[in-house]
C-alpha cells in the first residue's frame, strides 16, 4: 500500500559549513516539499564526512542540497565528494528516489559517468530562463513546465557531460545541462535551485557576496533584476506528488 504524505521521510545530504544557511536550506526544502519539518532527517557532510550508503535505511527518498563551501572538482580536498557519490549510486540501484540540487546535480554527474569542470567565465548567479527539451514534454514532472520558465542559478561548476543513462530535461544560453532524468528511474539532478526563490537568494548572495561577486555595485545591480522562480520551486512539491506518492 502507498504512503500517506504524512508518513514520508527525506534524508536531507547537507554540504554547507554554515549553520545559518545549513538552517535555511532545509527551510526551502521543507516549504517547497509541503512537508512537515519532522518527516526530515539531514546528514551534513562537514559534520560527518565519512557515511555509508546505509544511512538511506528508514527514508523513502534522498534530497541534496547546493554547496558554497565545496566542490565535486576536489575530492582530495573534500573526501565527504566520493561518499557522497557512492549514496547517490546506490539509491540509483536501489531505485530510490533522488532529487539533486545544484551540488547535488554534479556529484550525481560525476557518480554515474558524466564530467563537471569549473568554468567562471560562463558561471550563473541570479535568475535565469531555462528552455526544455523535448524529452521535458513527456517526462512525470517537466510535462506542465512552460518553456523559459526563469529559476535561481548560482554555480561556478557546471556539467560538460552527462551520465549514458541521463535524459537532458532543460538548459539555459550559458550552460547546456541543467537538469536530467536517468531514464526509468526516479532520479532526477538539477543544477539550478528549485529550493530557491528570490527572496531566498537575497539572503544567500548578500551573505557569500565575496565568493561571487567582485563588488557591492555588482551585487545590487544583480538584485534589481531578479524574476518570479515559481515554476521552478514547484518542482519540488511536484517531486513528492508524483514521484513518492505516484499522484498527478
Amino acid at each position: 500500500m502507498a504512503k500517506q504524505r504524512s508518513q514520508l521521510k527525506i534524508l536531507l545530504l547537507q554540504i554547507r559549513d554554515d549553520r545559518v544557511t545549513c538552517l535555511e536550506e532545509l527551510d526551502e526544502f521543507v516549504r517547497f516539499s509541503r512537508l512537515g519539518r519532522e518527516q526530515f532527517g539531514v546528514l551534513n557532510t562537514f559534520a560527518t564526512p565519512e557515511f555509508e550508503p546505509t544511512c538511506m535505511v528508514g527514508y523513502d527518498a534522498l534530497f541534496v542540497g547546493g554547496s558554497s563551501d565545496a566542490s565535486v572538482t576536489q575530492p582530495d580536498k573534500y573526501p565527504f565528494v566520493e561518499d557522497a557519490k557512492r549514496l547517490l549510486v546506490y539509491c540509483l540501484k536501489e531505485e530510490i528516489p533522488v532529487f539533486a540540487s545544484c551540488f547535488g546535480f554534479q556529484a550525481a554527474v560525476e557518480a554515474l559517468g558524466g564530467r563537471v569542470v569549473v568554468d567562471k567565465p560562463k558561471m550563473e548567479i541570479g535568475t535565469f530562463p531555462l528552455q526544455l527539451t523535448e524529452a521535458a514534454e513527456h517526462d512525470i514532472l517537466f510535462h506542465d513546465v512552460p518553456d523559459g520558465f526563469w529559476a535561481v542559478c548560482g554555480h561556478k561548476e557546471r556539467a560538460i557531460s552527462l551520465p549514458q543513462d541521463a535524459i537532458l530535461l532543460a538548459s539555459s544560453e550559458l550552460c547546456p545541462y541543467h537538469a536530467f532524468r536517468i531514464a526509468n528511474q526516479p532520479f532526477y539532478g538539477f543544477q539550478f535551485h528549485p529550493e530557491v526563490d528570490p527572496a531566498d537568494l537575497v539572503s544567500r548572495i548578500t551573505r557569500y557576496q565575496s565568493r561571487y561577486l567582485d563588488s557591492a555595485d555588482t551585487l545590487t545591480e544583480l538584485l534589481k533584476d531578479l524574476q518570479d522562480t515559481t515554476i521552478a520551486n514547484q518542482l519540488i512539491g511536484k517531486f513528492v506528488d508524483r514521484i513518492l506518492l505516484g499522484g498527478e
